[in-house]
């Protein structure tokens, strides 16, 4: 008999802490999880999954636009937010079907409630029971953030974006990251009236920042009024329901929806982790090594918590890694280079490597080629929409470091493309292949 109840219990039943699960079940080990809200976690039940089909929903509108041009009648088309919302929340809960079947087959047991961290090896659930575990995982993701200023509770997040009644008429997005841009493009293309501010003088920081200029300027064009160094001061709700955004020197504006989209916090708060000795690090993530070890031998930790990288695909190989490492006698630890990324703004952005700003600092030698097109299916709309592919390569060598596109379908290209960069590639060998043609993805094999 063991010395616990369980080999393993996971704190989280998101997408690390479901495979994290599973991987150790399918080990031989004895798992776990508690979850205090849905199982699927951030990404399934209010995040990614669920944001992609809003996109897939708001591109609607530009395509029923361009279908004239091909010949399609679309007269009396209307848009009605009412059905895509339960039709998106209805696959979300099909999904959340799904994963609490994989716990079923795999043997692992879960409780739906709140868990805290009470010792080494120890846990209490919320309704007051005590369980140990041989191990502990936390893989609790992150937490929307919201500023501290006044009327800061008169906006909502990404968390509650999901679930509004009806689409408000205008609506104000503050943040300057993937979320903040890709709900400017899904609410404009809907039909509501869209302002993005931030604070600083830029958006989307850790990307090329000549695509990100090249997104700017079609989003503009789009009629998104997108307003940089907005000292955000406070909000108020007036009269009419309308709320007054004050932005200092920026000017006022006023709006039917506040949206904070400001960054994501790791969601460590009230777990007991500093009472069990495990550290945190200022912004409260989970400190972890390379083997997702805490500073507690028997607690470890994977996913947003750890604020790493806060990507769904690299959660579910921190979890995977975790499982094989402690219960499959397969010790293993992630590469964080290389890792492809995309903002689902209206056009799409992908990258993968190094940036060209990254590339000057790091490099000796760097060449960029680039290749600024109009897609075959814009032509023919008349849709006067230009895309921008670049490449970045180590002229010392040859390497290609970096690739960076934005542009219809762009993510679904990039992914193919990221493992000749991961693989080391050179631009000769990109030179080589031929192109399939007619396509976007040829672009990436004729750049100049």
């Amino acid at each position: 008999m063991s010395d616990y109840d369980f080999d393993l219990f996971v704190i989280g039943a998101g997408s690390g802490g479901v495979r994290a699960a599973r991987i150790a079940a399918s080990h031989g080990a004895t798992v776990a999880v508690a979850e205090e809200y849905r199982v699927g976690g951030t990404c399934v039940i209010r995040g990614c999954v669920p944001k992609k089909l809003l996109v897939y929903g708001s591109h609607f509108a530009e395509d029923l636009a361009d279908a004239k041009r091909f010949g399609w009648n679309t007269d009396g088309a209307h848009f009605d937010w009412s059905t895509l919302r339960d039709n998106v929340a209805a696959e979300v809960d099909r999904l959340e079907g799904l994963y609490g079947e994989i716990f079923v087959s795999n043997g692992v047991e879960i409780f739906h409630e709140r868990a805290v961290v009470t010792g080494p090896n120890n846990v209490r659930l919320a309704n007051g029971r005590d369980i140990s575990a041989r191990y502990i995982l936390i893989a609790t993701g992150a937490w929307p953030s919201i500023p501290d200023v006044p009327g800061a509770d008169l906006g909502i997040t990404s968390n509650e974006v999901f679930h509004l009644p009806e689409l408000p008429k205008r609506a104000v997005i503050a943040g300057a990251g993937y979320i903040a841009n890709e709900f400017a493009g899904i609410f404009n293309e809907l039909g509501v009236d869209v302002t993005l501010v931030t604070r600083g003088d830029k958006m989307l920081r850790s990307y090329d920042q000549e695509i990100v200029e090249k997104l700017i300027g079609i989003s503009r064009e789009k009629g998104i009024d997108i307003r940089m160094n907005f000292p955000f001061k406070s909000a108020v709700k007036q009269g009419d329901g309308s709320i007054l955004i004050d932005g200092g020197d920026a000017g006022m504006v006023e709006t039917d929806l506040l949206m904070w989209a400001i960054g994501r916090s790791p969601n460590s708060n009230n777990l007991g982790l500093e009472t069990a000795g495990v550290a945190l690090d200022n912004n409260g993530a989970v400190i972890v090594g390379s083997d997702n070890r805490t500073s507690v031998p028997s607690i470890y930790a994977v996913g947003d918590v750890t604020n790493r990288v806060q990507l769904t695909p690299v959660a579910i190989r921190e979890g995977h890694a975790f499982a094989d490492s402690v219960f499959g006698n397969a010790p293993r630890t992630i590469d964080y280079n290389c890792i492809p990324t995309a903002v689902f703004s209206n056009p799409p952005i992908a990258s993968v490597g190094m940036t060209e700003e990254q590339a000057n600092a790091t490099l000796s030698q760097v060449k960029v080629y680039r290749s600024d097109f109009r897609a075959m299916k814009n032509v023919l709309a008349g849709r006067n929409e230009r895309a921008l592919y670049k490449m970045i390569v180590d002229g010392s060598t040859d390497k290609v470091v970096g690739l960076h596109l934005i542009g219809p379908e762009s993510g679904e290209i990039l992914q193919a493309a990221a493992i000749a960069v991961k693989a080391g590639l050179t631009k000769q060998a990109f030179d080589d292949t031929v192109a399939l043609h007619p396509s976007m993805s040829e672009e990436l094999v004729l750049m100049k």
